[in-house]
């Protein structure tokens, strides 16, 4: 019964108030319903929102925002990390510039936002009349090579935005970083949202859009806002995207799966592109590499400086005899099917399982690199102390590391490369990343090929190398198989990251049966700084003495069929060599006679990697005085300055 007492009716008054006020805010929704019951949302002149995880996106926010300004549009540039989501339903008009990091999920910067989109826009309290005040357009920034994901978070958004009774002008549009044309995709979405925008304001009148101004007598806008012709306002005809997993480098690629009006500004959705776009060139030459014809590239390695000057070779001096200044790094595959945590290009180069881009010459791509490299060695000269013995040697590079960035192998003239280098009595170094199988299995001789052997489990090699391919366990393994079958010169590399993989000596012991290599390389992390890629630290770079009990542990593991050879200090890097091969009469031979490689394969007879050994010297040898350092040279050290913890 209800009471007929003042102080009874103010009691139960007091405890419903207090259980809804308490149910509001456990569930976050109190300033939510507050807004709802206001009449009119306070005026705002409109958001242009970054998500961005690596700078992609809000570099294309940031030229979207200059170009509407120069027409009078102007609007509030922000980063939806500062935003309070709960003000959305102030606002006129908000466009969105959206990536999407790694399994479908959003960066770092937009978790709280699209957690709160998800909650309302699932919350019956709500409604779908919070956002009915707003115009929005979205614009992802993804990758196709993915899969399902492909710019999941531009579409959820777009979805969210829409149960919330927000109107979407255009379309959301899908930017695929790797399909080439991520730039031109963008202008044409841009474009259209500057026609939007004129064509309800003008040049300069876009307050009025802004404000709620521009309606006709009914108080809608007197604009079609909507793009889409089919009912359900999603993309007209588009299929469905297949997986993205995370942005990559600053704007590089366009999405395979734009509107028909892309297709028909550009022409080439379904065609060839360049693999390499402007935006990727630029990212990278500012890097300090050198871009060949449209997938290729070359750099001068900082070993190859030191020896140029006398100041010491890199580790494959040390434990296979090359000449440091007469070696070029190169690839002729910016591409790569992996992510690595460690990567250290900060993932500046494009993502693929399939070779799907234009293809060069293989010989216009030595003939270029050769150009290239030999020009930055002119550069070298007058440094001090570069003599004009070395600088001739190094003009003439008698070595080809084909391990500067992505994936050699997918590069489908590999051979002909390759053989073309070996004609020119150029050694090969190749490096792949295990997750294509059958490419080895068709590889001509190389001089020494390597397996990146990153992990040891199938968990930790997903969380390490963050693969594209589903089935990458798999091609992981068939890698290590078609090694085995190789007759010249094999390597497993591993590259220790503490804290990731640096327990796992039984793990990586069982693999050393799948491909019985003839060497095992065994490297600390190279820490490049910090990165929107990778979340490693300084607490991840394992110490010499990390890498050389991490080495010893291994060997001991395998009962003699590996031992430590050689060991390079300074690269934080130690060689295991199978005994039964390399190990003569006490005496390591891990050294290549490249001069007879080049012979053996120019008789184009079958032959083994005894057949082109050569002795190790003894200052490489591991526990070696020297550590790995060539006697020859000049130890440089630098004066280093730390300030005192006083």
């Amino acid at each position: 019964m209800y009471p007929s007492s003042l102080s009874g009716r103010l009691t139960i008054l007091a405890f419903f108030s207090a259980s809804t006020l308490y149910f509001l805010y456990k569930s976050r929704r109190l300033r939510t319903l507050n807004l709802l019951l206001s009449t009119k949302p306070r005026p705002s002149r409109g958001k242009l929102f970054f998500i961005s995880q690596t700078g992609t996106s809000k570099a294309l926010a940031s030229r979207l925002h200059a170009l509407l300004a120069s027409c009078g549009i102007h609007l509030d540039l922000a980063d939806i990390r500062s935003y309070e989501p709960e003000d959305l339903s102030k606002e006129s008009l908000v466009l969105i510039i959206a990536s999407t990091w790694e399994d479908g999920k959003p960066p770092d910067n937009a978790s709280f936002f699209t957690s709160w989109l998800a909650e309302s826009s699932a919350d019956f309290r709500v409604g779908s009349l919070l956002l009915s005040q707003c115009r929005f357009a979205v614009f992802g920034v993804g990758s196709s090579a993915y899969g399902v994901n492909f710019n999941a978070v531009a579409r959820d958004i777009s979805k969210k935005f829409k149960a919330l009774g927000a109107k979407e002008m255009i379309s959301v549009t899908l930017g695929d970083i790797d399909g080439g044309e991520l730039d031109d995709i963008f202008e044409v979405w841009s474009n259209k949202v500057m026609g939007k925008l004129k064509g309800c304001c003008g040049l300069s009148e876009n307050e009025g859009l802004l404000n709620g101004a521009a309606k006709d007598s009914d108080g809608e806008s007197g604009v079609d806002w909507s793009e889409s012709d089919d009912e359900d306002g999603e993309n007209n005809g588009a299929e469905e995207p297949v997986l993205v997993d995370i942005e990559d480098i600053a704007g590089k690629g366009p999405s395979r799966r734009s509107t028909s009006s892309v297709s028909e500004t550009n022409g080439t959705v379904n065609g060839k592109r360049d693999m390499v776009t402007p935006v990727i060139r630029a990212s990278l030459e500012k890097q300090g590499y050198k871009i060949i014809g449209s997938h290729s590239g070359v750099k001068i390695c900082r070993w190859t400086k030191s020896q140029l000057r006398g100041r010491g070779g890199c580790y494959k001096h040390s434990f296979y005899g090359i000449e440091s200044h007469r070696c070029m790094e190169a690839t002729p595959s910016l591409a790569c099917a992996n992510k690595c945590v460690f990567c250290w290009r900060h993932h500046t180069n494009p993502v693929g399982k399939s070779w799907q881009w234009k293809m060069d010459d293989p010989l216009d791509i030595i003939n270029t690199a050769l150009e290239l490299h030999t020009k930055m060695i002119k550069q070298m000269k007058g440094v001090p102390g570069v003599t004009q013995e070395r600088l001739s040697e190094g003009l003439t590079p008698r070595h080809c590391a084909l391990s500067l960035v992505g994936e050699p192998i997918m590069y489908p003239e590999i051979n002909s490369l390759v053989d073309e280098l070996h004609r020119r009595r150029i050694s090969t170094f190749l490096v792949t990343n295990a997750q294509f199988p059958e490419k080895i299995k068709m590889l001509n001789p190389i001089t020494q090929l390597y397996v990146s052997v990153d992990a040891a489990t199938k968990e930790s090699l997903k969380a390490i190398d963050r693969p594209l391919f589903g089935d990458y366990w798999e091609r992981f393994i068939d890698s290590l198989k078609s090694l085995k079958e190789k007759q010249q010169r094999t390597v497993y590399r591993l590259t220790l990251v503490k804290g990731w993989n640096t327990e796992d000596i039984d793990a990586y012991y069982n693999l050393f049966s799948i491909g019985k290599p003839d060497f095992v390389e065994i490297k600390g992390v190279t820490y490049c700084g910090s990165s929107a890629t990778s979340k490693l630290t300084m607490e991840n770079v394992p110490w010499h003495s990390d890498v050389k009990d991490f080495s010893e542990a291994l060997a001991l593991k395998s009962e003699g069929q590996y031992e430590v050879a050689c060991e390079h200090v300074h690269s934080c890097c130690v060689l295991l060599a199978k005994t039964d091969k390399f190990k003569v009469n006490g005496q390591w031979y891990t050294w290549i006679d490249y001069e007879k490689f080049h012979d053996l394969v120019a008789l184009g007879k079958p032959f083994d990697s005894r057949d082109y050994m050569a002795a190790t010297p003894s200052w490489a040898v591991y526990g070696a005085e020297e550590g790995g350092f060539d006697p020859e040279q000049s130890r440089y050290r630098k004066e280093r300055h730390h300030r005192s913890n006083r």
